[in-house]
């Protein structure tokens, strides 16, 4: 049974566009008369429905790259957040595409299989107990996203208060801080955004060493704790 809250999260965190823009009314009545999102968050997500439903739809799509795509410490990556360009990221990469084929899933989108976008469509698709603890597992990265966009006072912000809200858990607050604590980017300063993202390539495909484990404990990588746990034999 689709989620289709999470579904709707998920296209209003993607790249804007004609047809988005057609079907934000339809998208902001399951969002809003969603009760397990508190009144006040519906409340709250509004003005981004009307901004992306009502405005110019250049000036829409340049708001969105300057946040996501112009500044590392936004980028809907999750990976991004935890493993860099480290060997670690590509076969976390890997093994979560592997999950999304293993349940017939090919994900119909040029981005990186660990593209928050991508991930919420995935678990829309999904039992809500497992949707859930995915959404834990990455909830202190959704809360950090979500602090650095209130900083700004970005209307974005209220669609990761949403997803901490369905993850049902209270948000790692030591390791929000850590994220945080990372050097804000300026958009603006072209030269050095080039420099930041001058990274090496992530390939893709067969990997000897990759098996097809759930989502759960891919996503549980980005949580040090979890990480601990799945390296104890009595975690096996």
């Amino acid at each position: 049974m689709m989620d289709r809250t999470l579904k709707s999260l998920s296209l209003l965190l993607s790249y804007p566009t004609a047809e988005l823009q057609a079907a934000m009314p339809e998208i902001g009545a399951v969002v809003t008369a969603d009760p397990r999102l508190p009144a006040d968050l519906r409340d709250a997500l509004r003005p981004l429905l009307g901004r992306l439903g009502q405005g110019d739809i250049y000036d829409v799509q340049e708001d969105y790259v300057m946040l996501f795509d112009r500044s590392r410490t936004l980028s809907l990556n999750l990976f991004e957040h935890v493993h860099g360009e480290s060997r670690e990221r590509g076969s976390a990469m890997v093994s979560l595409m592997e999950t999304y084929r293993a349940a017939g899933v090919e994900p119909a989108t040029t981005e990186l299989p660990d593209h928050l976008p991508v991930l919420l469509e995935y678990l829309a698709t999904r039992p809500t107990a497992e949707a859930t603890e995915t959404l834990q597992d990455a909830a202190h990265i959704v809360a950090a996203i979500g602090a650095r966009l209130a900083r700004r006072e970005s209307l974005y912000a209220p669609v990761f208060d949403g997803l901490v809200q369905l993850a049902h858990v209270q948000v790692d607050s030591a390791a929000v801080a850590e994220l945080l604590d990372q050097p804000d980017d300026d958009p603006t300063d072209l030269e050095a955004l080039d420099a930041v993202w001058e990274e090496a390539e992530v390939t893709f495909g067969p990997d000897p060493n990759a098996g097809c484990p759930q989502v759960r404990d891919m996503l549980a990588q980005m949580d040090p704790k979890a990480r601990g746990a799945a390296a104890s034999p009595a975690a096996q």
